[in-house]
């Protein structure tokens, strides 16, 4: 579904050039579960960027489905990551002025999505991860780990093919931590392909793959059990 090949990356300025990932080789296939692991500033976060599209390579290919992404025009590039790619970030990214509902209503701004069809999926998707009585709050009048809950229900309302999680449970307590993981392993049982950073081994273990990132470079993938 994904590929990397030979995938490098450096970002640079006027007196620094950092390599930032180097000649990686990578296939997420579909309906995988892939946790990425490695100590901080290791190139986990670069590469979760790669692979949902907001970022180029500098070096190598990267493959959506079969087709290179380079073939792809900017505003081609940001529809192909609308359709394909849900994001969820540690600090969850709501906007405050915004009501819950609305919050999760976001990305169906960007389609041919009617205001009547767009508050449905809302609705359905906020169901899903348990916060219906929750759609008219703000997300100050939330506790965090709910917080949580409505960014992933903005993530999965456009009914994405592949969620990308950066850290999902990084600031929640334990409790709250392994109610976002089964909403996530949830999702991946119906279907969903989930790209997971995490420093959490205990998280990683009840995935399908864990990939250890070092320096910028892959280590040997561990298969798990079947995600």
């Amino acid at each position: 579904m994904i590929r990397l090949t030979q995938v490098s990356k450096t970002y640079r300025t006027d007196k620094v050039e950092t390599l930032a990932l180097k000649d990686i080789d990578l296939v997420v296939e579909r309906g995988e579960f892939v946790a990425l692991m490695g100590p901080s500033g290791c190139g986990k976060s670069t590469l979760l960027n790669l692979i949902g599209l907001l970022d180029r390579p500098s070096q190598g290919a990267i493959d959506v489905d079969g087709i290179p992404i380079k073939r792809y025009a900017d505003r081609q590039l940001a529809k192909l990551r609308n359709q394909t790619f849900g994001f969820i970030f540690q600090s969850f990214h709501l906007i405050q002025d915004l009501r819950v509902i609305d919050n999760v209503e976001l990305p169906l701004l960007y389609r041919s999505v009617s205001g009547g069809e767009r508050r449905r999926l809302a609705r359905e998707a906020l169901a899903r991860v348990g916060l219906s009585a929750r759609m008219d709050h703000y997300p100050n009048q939330l506790s965090g780990g709910q917080q949580q809950r409505v960014a992933i229900a903005r993530a999965i309302v456009g009914q994405p093919h592949v969620l990308l999680a950066d850290e999902p449970t990084g600031n929640l307590d334990s409790r709250m931590g392994a109610e976002i993981m089964d909403i996530l392993l949830t999702l991946n049982a119906e279907g969903t392909t989930i790209v997971m950073v995490t420093h959490d081994e205990r998280e990683a273990s009840q995935v399908g793959r864990i990939v250890r990132v070092f320096d910028g470079q892959l280590v040997q993938p561990e298969h798990l059990h079947a995600a």
